[in-house]
């Protein structure tokens, strides 16, 4: 990054545009409460799906980006059904989880205006794709079948997806940006790293040790 940031190959170990990487804190809690963790993940896949489409009614007029996202929201809905089916397998049910603040939080502080908000809402798409790939990275060496191989391939899907954003970003605001990345990785980084309250697939390393126990093992 500009102004003495760190550089996109730098941040969280190469996880670009990432400012900070994932806390150990956060990787430990992860693997001590798997079926929570699980039934969030099963969540994202489909707010993923969902952002894509919302995004795709939003701007109806920018045929590139709308055919992208229309390819993305079936890959994440792709996602969310292989989750589902691991669930299955290891007998964790879905059940309702309150929202977490880091989605919350992130996208708080994204402009109302046109164009910028066009800008913002992508920035925002591709730093939550680079996160999740980072973390699926950091769990699947220290997990085993079936989640270890289908995190590696989620990590390269994410990976693509977060490259996929940044470059509309690119492409909406040639100018701006770069230093509008700048500031919500900011938010982000602080967001992914601080301690939480609630233990969640995008959530900082917890607070507490009050975290229900999990009932399923990872290994």
């Amino acid at each position: 990054m500009r102004g003495g940031s760190p550089t996109p190959e730098d941040a969280a170990g190469g996880c670009a545009p990432l400012l900070a990487p994932t806390p150990d804190a956060w990787v430990e809690a992860a693997l001590a409460h798997p079926a929570e963790l699980l039934i969030d993940h099963a969540n994202c896949e489909k707010k993923a799906a969902s952002s894509a489409l919302a995004l795709m009614f939003t701007y109806p007029e920018d045929r590139p980006l709308v055919l992208a996202l229309a390819r993305l929201a079936r890959e994440e809905l792709r996602h969310f059904e292989q989750v589902a089916k691991v669930m299955t397998t290891l007998g964790v049910r879905f059940v309702r989880q309150r929202p977490g603040r880091y989605a919350r939080e992130l996208r708080a502080a994204l402009r109302t205006c046109e164009p910028e908000r066009k800008l913002d809402l992508l920035i925002a798409s591709a730093l939550i794709e680079a996160r999740s790939a980072e973390r699926f990275r950091l769990l699947a060496p220290r997990l085993s079948a079936p989640l270890a191989p289908l995190y590696v391939d989620l990590a390269t899907a994410e990976a693509r997806h977060f490259e996929l954003y940044l470059g509309f970003a690119r492409t909406v605001a040639p100018e701006a940006w770069h230093a509008r990345l700048s500031e919500l990785a900011a938010l982000e980084a602080e967001l992914a790293t601080s301690p939480d309250r609630t233990l969640r697939f995008h959530s900082g390393p917890l607070a507490h040790s009050g975290c229900c126990a999990a009932t399923i093992n990872y290994k």
